[in-house]
């Protein structure tokens, strides 16, 4: 997700990690608790949900992938590249400055 440009970036999208399929949207949400290279106290989240008011959004493999305009502060000008790590079973969030 290069939020700096206004473009997401997902290089993993296994839809059998989150049960979700073709035509679903997935949000990555800012929430309370945590610590991540761009911001102290807060971490990111994911759940599949509809977009309310999308800021950045693109689509692989027919699903949308979208952060609300709400909380694009969280990045604070990085660049986020979505991975996925097998053997920990769960998504990478990559922060880089743009």
């Amino acid at each position: 997700m290069l939020l700096s440009k206004k473009k997401i970036e997902v290089r993993y999208a296994e839809t059998d990690q989150m049960d979700i399929e073709e035509g679903d949207s997935i949000r990555f949400f800012v929430k309370y608790g945590g610590s991540t290279a761009v911001q102290e106290g807060f971490s990111l989240g994911l759940m599949k949900e509809e977009a309310e008011d999308p800021a950045v959004t693109t689509t692989k493999n027919g699903i949308l992938f979208f952060v609300e305009e709400k909380d694009v502060w969280y990045f604070d000008g990085h660049d986020l590249h979505v991975g996925y790590n097998p053997t920990l079973d769960e998504p990478v969030f990559e922060y880089k400055k743009g």
